[in-house]
């Protein structure tokens, strides 16, 4: 090989190296839109503890249901896609970013913070409703992850654990295999329980880690090899309000079929399942929908100042504490009442709708500006803990850690 063919395959290799490391820093880099999508499901989230336990959805068993009640239901089968997003959107994330052991303690600090502080506030107070307080209150508030306090929390600290595998294993995966790898986890976990009328004994409706693993995978397929169906935002819209339709549709069908035969009670509710197919299809086309959106100046800072707090809102409003109590507070007993009592028509209506988005607003509020203050507190005490020698080191060795896996992650992105 003669100098200037060398020259030109340092060049190459160089300009190579500075175009990952580019990739890499854009990836890091907060995106406004999804920013924007992370607050709005996590609104949803808090329409459907509202809706749920506030005892403000009629059951579907039940012979004439009011026009509240079916307003209420049409507004939990548009929300129901919430946690599917919030997981897709970390998937779509997680898939380029490194295993780090600090973001795994800051993430179950900030659990085990709430789990104790509001459990033992609700505790002391009286505010616990439906909760027994007694040791395994206890023992849930100590320890909020192995004893599925939040069980979302805990969904998610297991999918972060297999991180370090899973994450290696998605880059090194051709088109191909991801396709197979994919189709016979949606198969298993998602397309036999939603074609079967009966109940699988697996079937865990989505509330676990495996369910979260095939969304994960989903994000990181749409992320690598993109998804040319949602290339034009307006087919997610059209995909989201579709699917969303057809949930509502086809829970009352099922509805209709168990007030004429008796029969499918316990699938009534199929539908609305975070592992079903139509929560999954709207949840991937409201994400394409947004991934297209375009959000500049003075409100993506905003967004982008508010987004990292989310996380805050679910952990407050869901804490044990709080669970049953808050959405009494915030008027749901009331519309409860006048439901029950048969009102109906476009008012009634349009009540339900201003009570609901009153209540998600002061609830995202309050868990917002929770969290900024559980984050100044933690800084501050995270500044006066490193003055410690043995607080010093052991963060040292964390971020030691974090180096092992980050320099894994860029040495692979250099030889690929």
């Amino acid at each position: 090989m003669n100098k200037a063919t060398e020259h030109i395959n340092g060049d190459a290799i160089q300009t190579e190296m500075k175009g990952r490391k580019e990739e890499r820093v854009r990836s890091d880099e907060r995106m406004p839109n999804l920013d924007l999508l992370r607050c709005a499901a996590m609104m949803m989230v808090v329409v459907l503890h509202y809706l749920g336990k506030g005892s403000l959805l009629p059951e579907l068993t039940q012979r004439g249901i009011s026009g509240m009640g079916i307003a209420a239901w049409l507004m939990e089968s548009f929300c129901i896609v919430a946690v599917n997003v919030y997981m897709f959107i970390s998937g779509y994330f997680l898939c380029r970013s490194s295993f780090r052991l600090s973001r795994l303690v800051q993430l179950w600090l900030q659990v085990w913070f709430y789990s104790v502080a509001f459990g033992l506030a609700g505790a002391l107070t009286g505010a616990v409703r439906e909760t027994a307080v007694d040791t395994h209150y206890l023992l849930t508030l100590l320890f909020p992850v192995t004893m599925d306090h939040y069980w979302f929390m805990t969904a998610y600290v297991f999918l972060y654990l297999l991180l370090p595998l899973v994450g290696l294993a998605v880059k090194k995966m051709t088109k191909r295999q991801m396709q197979i790898a994919l189709g016979l986890l949606l198969a298993v976990f998602c397309l036999a329980k939603s074609m079967l009328p009966v109940r699988l004994e697996t079937d865990r409706q989505g509330y676990d880690c495996l369910w979260y693993l095939c969304l994960f995978l989903a994000a990181a397929y749409v992320r690598r090899f993109g998804f040319p169906f949602l290339e034009k935002k307006w087919r997610g819209l059209l995909l989201y309000v579709g699917s969303c339709l057809l949930i509502f549709a086809g829970t009352f069908l099922l509805r209709e079929v168990y007030l004429r035969t008796g029969r499918l009670e316990r699938v009534i509710k199929v539908c609305l399942e975070y592992n079903h197919i139509l929560p999954c299809l709207a949840a991937i086309g409201l994400f394409g929908a947004f991934l297209r959106l375009r959000i500049q100046g003075r409100l993506a800072k905003i967004i982008g100042g508010v987004a990292p707090y989310t996380l805050g809102v679910y952990l407050l409003h869901e804490n044990l504490g709080l669970r049953y109590s808050w959405q009494d507070w915030l008027g749901a007993k009331r519309l409860a009442a006048e439901m029950a009592g048969g009102a109906d028509g476009l008012g009634a209506v349009c009540g339900l709708l201003l009570g609901t988005v009153a209540a998600v607003a002061a609830v995202f509020l309050c868990g917002i500006l929770v969290d900024r203050a559980r984050k100044w507190f933690f800084d501050r005490l995270h500044g006066i803990l490193c003055k410690i020698g043995i607080y010093r080191r052991l963060t040292e060795k964390i971020q030691g850690a974090d180096t092992v896996f980050r320099e894994s992650n860029g040495q692979k992105g250099i030889s690929e």
